[in-house]
C-alpha cells in the first residue's frame, strides 16, 4: 500500500471505532465521541474529512437499516438508502466546514457542531458528541454545556493532545463517581415488553392490562405513573372514559403516549389521565423524520403523517412541577432538550416504544442520551420504554 494512503486508512478505520464505541448505548463511554473532532482536524485533505465523517455517523447510526426494515416489515434496502440519506447532511456539512488552516479550524468545527444541533439539519443530528457533556461535566448545567463547546474547539487546534489528556483524566474521575439521575418523588416509569402490540392492539383487554399495571405502581406509593410512547393507541373519547372510570377516586395521574388522529394526519403526543379526566399534556416537537413525520405529502397535495411542533411546547405542567418531555426520536437529537432546559423544568420524562429496535442499540442509545442531558443539568429523570 501507498505511503500516502495508511495514514487516511488509519484515519477512517479509528473513526469508525469511535462511532461505534462511543454510540453503543453505555451511558459512560460517551466521551469517545471526542475522538471524531480530533480525527477530523487532522484529516489532510477534505475528502478525507469526508470519509472520516462518513465513518464516524454511519457507524454510530448502524442500527437503523434494520430498525427500519423491521418497522415497515421490508428487506434491508429503505433502511439503507434512509441511512445513507440521514449521514448525508453531517457529512456534507464538515466536509465544506473543513479547512486546513489551524487558525479558523475550531470556529469552523463549532459552526458545524451548532449546525448539527438546530433545525433544519439538526433534525438529523444523531451521534453529536457535545452529548457527552453529561458525563464530563455533570450537574454543571449551561457552564458544563460551555466547557464541553469549548474542549470541543480546542481538541481541533494543535494543542489537543494536552485538550485530549486533560479531559480523559476528567473523564476517569467523572466516571468514577458516577450516579444515575434519581427519580422524580412520587413518580414511577414502568417499561413495557409488548413488542409491536402496543399502541396497535387497543381492544379493551389490552387497556385492562395497561390499568393493571398502572394500580401495581400506585398500589406501591407512586402518584404520577408513566406508560410508553404509544400505549393507548388512538385517544377517544371511549379511551378516556374507560381510563377515568379505573381511576376512580384515587389521587393518582397516569402519563401515557397516544396518537391524536384528524382528516390531515396525526399527532404523536403524551396525556395526563387522572379522576377528573383526560387532557393532551404534550406534543411531539420532533417525530421520526421518513416513517412518522413527511413533510413532502403537503407539497404533494396529500395528507397523512405525523405533524412536528418543532418548538411548541419544551415545558408541560403536571400538578405542581413542570416536566420536559422527550418522546423516542428527541432523545437522539440535541435541539429539543436545550430548548426545554431554557425554561428550567424541575425533571424530564422520557419515552418511547423500540419494539422495531430489537437486536440493535438504538433503545441503550436513547435511554443514555437521556440519562447524560438530565445528569448535565442535575434533573431528576423518569423513563418508560416498551420493547
Amino acid at each position: 500500500m501507498r505511503h500516502d494512503l495508511v495514514l487516511p486508512m488509519l484515519l477512517i478505520l479509528a473513526s469508525i471505532l469511535v462511532g461505534a464505541v462511543a454510540w453503543s448505548g453505555h451511558v459512560l463511554l460517551f466521551p469517545i465521541a471526542l475522538g471524531f473532532p480530533i480525527l477530523w482536524s487532522i484529516s489532510r485533505t477534505r475528502t478525507v474529512a469526508a470519509f472520516v465523517a462518513s465513518g464516524y455517523f454511519l457507524s454510530a447510526s448502524r442500527g437503523l437499516p434494520q430498525g427500519v426494515a423491521a418497522f415497515y416489515s421490508s428487506d434491508i434496502w429503505p433502511g439503507l438508502l434512509l441511512w445513507l440519506c440521514a449521514a448525508l447532511g453531517f457529512v456534507v456539512t464538515h466536509s465544506i466546514l473543513w479547512t486546513a488552516n489551524p487558525i479558523n479550524r475550531p470556529f469552523r468545527y463549532l459552526l458545524a457542531a451548532v449546525i448539527m444541533a438546530i433545525p433544519p439539519l439538526g433534525i438529523m443530528g444523531w451521534a453529536h458528541p457535545v452529548t457527552a457533556a453529561g458525563i464530563l461535566f455533570p450537574g454543571s448545567g449551561w457552564w458544563g454545556l460551555g466547557f464541553m463547546s469549548a474542549g470541543l474547539a480546542s481538541l481541533v487546534t494543535r494543542a489537543w493532545p494536552v485538550v485530549a489528556i486533560a479531559l480523559a483524566c476528567h473523564w476517569l474521575w467523572s466516571a468514577a463517581v458516577w450516579t444515575d439521575p434519581r427519580l422524580p418523588e412520587g413518580w414511577h416509569g414502568i417499561d413495557l415488553k409488548m413488542g409491536a402490540s402496543l399502541g396497535r392492539e387497543a381492544g379493551l383487554q389490552r387497556q385492562r392490562d395497561l390499568i393493571a399495571a398502572v394500580r401495581g405502581a400506585t398500589g406501591d406509593g407512586a402518584r404520577f405513573v408513566v406508560l410508553p410512547e404509544s400505549a393507548l393507541g388512538f385517544w377517544t373519547r371511549t379511551v378516556e372514559r374507560l381510563w377515568k372510570s379505573a381511576s376512580g377516586s384515587a389521587d393518582a395521574t397516569v402519563i401515557a403516549g397516544a396518537a391524536v388522529v384528524d382528516p390531515e394526519g396525526y399527532d404523536n403526543v403524551l396525556v395526563a389521565i387522572d379522576s377528573k379526566g383526560g387532557r393532551i399534556l404534550y406534543r411531539e416537537r420532533m417525530p421520526v423524520p421518513g416513517s412518522m413525520w413527511q413533510p413532502w405529502r403537503s407539497w404533494l397535495g396529500r395528507v397523512g403523517g405525523a405533524r412536528a411542533d418543532f418548538f411548541a411546547n419544551p415545558v408541560v405542567s403536571i400538578g405542581a412541577s413542570r416536566a420536559a418531555p422527550l418522546i423516542c426520536y428527541e432523545q437522539l437529537i440535541v435541539w429539543p432538550i436545550l430548548q426545554s432546559m431554557l425554561y428550567d423544568p424541575n425533571f424530564v420524562v422520557a419515552v418511547g416504544n423500540g419494539w422495531w429496535t430489537e437486536r440493535t442499540s438504538i433503545i441503550a442509545i436513547q435511554r443514555a442520551a437521556a440519562i447524560a442531558w438530565a445528569r448535565l443539568f442535575a434533573k431528576p429523570l423518569v423513563l418508560s420504554f416498551n420493547m
